[in-house]
């Protein structure tokens, strides 16, 4: 009897430690919900006011670069040049504005400068390349070595310039082909600009055999220069003898003209002394090779 009584009150106490088990689990789980609560009633506010800052901030970043934008319009800022820093006005605002909703969320600046300094770092690794193009496209806007619309001529490719975007400048071929240079590697190749003058010479080089008159050859090139209404008569046309090779005597013409009319120009003076070459009796000679055989007594 006693044996039963004794297990009746260690069944008892052992409920009753299970029951306190169970008691402070509930209480804990209860205060976990209730401090989630608390934060949440305080959270939710500022969750709400740091996304109604991020919407403004890009309505009111959108308006200031249209302002911006209109304001470049009406400076002596070419149009990609106005693309370009619309763009990089675009960026800059909306960083600030995400700072700004991070710092209402209660984020520390100091982790933030932290996040945006090591992204910086690891983004300027990566993209090494990128950022040069970039740099270049700062210095090709700022320091105008050409502008939309101008023919340049960079390493092998000569065409007329159609965009300069932030990474690329883009240029139209007279073959018909787009060529898309690295503004990097367009800072640290030889530029020529066409357009930079209005007046371009055109230099042609003609061969004629030493048993031809040169001041005849000389004469008919004249004759050509004068018929052809694109050559400017100032600054003064020249033809002269450059050169004596192995089977012919090199005659040069400089001729200047206005840039729209440099193509036109060559061509027609190329066919032209041909003809008039062939009508004065002008030989224009062809690499040949003579054998003399000599007799055996």
């Amino acid at each position: 009897m006693t044996h039963i009584y004794r297990l009746a009150l260690e069944t008892a106490a052992g409920d009753g430690e299970v029951l306190g088990n169970i008691h402070d689990s509930v209480e804990k789980t209860s205060g976990l919900f209730s401090e989630a609560a608390g934060y949440l009633k305080k959270g939710i506010p500022l969750l709400i006011i740091a996304i109604v800052i991020l919407v403004v901030g890009i309505i009111v970043s959108k308006l200031i670069a249209k302002i911006v934008g209109k304001a470049v319009s009406k400076s002596n800022v070419n149009g990609a040049a106005k693309s370009f820093l619309v763009s990089l006005i675009k960026i800059i605002l909306y960083i600030a504005v995400i700072i700004m909703a991070l710092s209402v969320l209660n984020v520390p600046m100091s982790s933030i400068i932290t996040i945006l300094g090591a992204a910086g770092l690891a983004i300027s690794l990566a993209l090494q390349s990128c950022l040069s193009n970039l740099s270049g496209g700062f210095i090709i806007l700022f320091t105008k070595p050409f502008t939309t619309g101008d023919i340049i001529e960079i390493d092998d490719s000569v065409g007329t310039v159609k965009d300069i975007g932030i990474f690329y400048t883009k240029i139209a071929t007279f073959d018909g082909k787009t060529v898309l240079v690295p503004n990097g590697k367009v800072t640290d190749a030889k530029i020529v600009n066409y357009t930079e003058t209005p007046l371009r010479r055109v230099d042609l080089s003609f061969d004629i055999s030493y048993g031809s008159d040169f001041g005849k050859a000389q004469s008919a090139v004249m004759a050509v220069i004068n018929e052809e209404k694109q050559i400017l008569s100032d600054p003064a046309p020249i033809v002269r003898m450059s050169s004596h090779n192995n089977s012919s005597v090199s005659v040069d013409v400089l001729v200047w003209v206005k840039n729209e009319d440099f193509l036109t120009v060559k061509y027609d003076m190329t066919e032209n002394v041909k003809t008039v070459f062939e009508q004065n009796g002008i030989e224009i000679p062809f690499d040949q090779l003579d054998i003399h055989v000599k007799d055996k007594e």
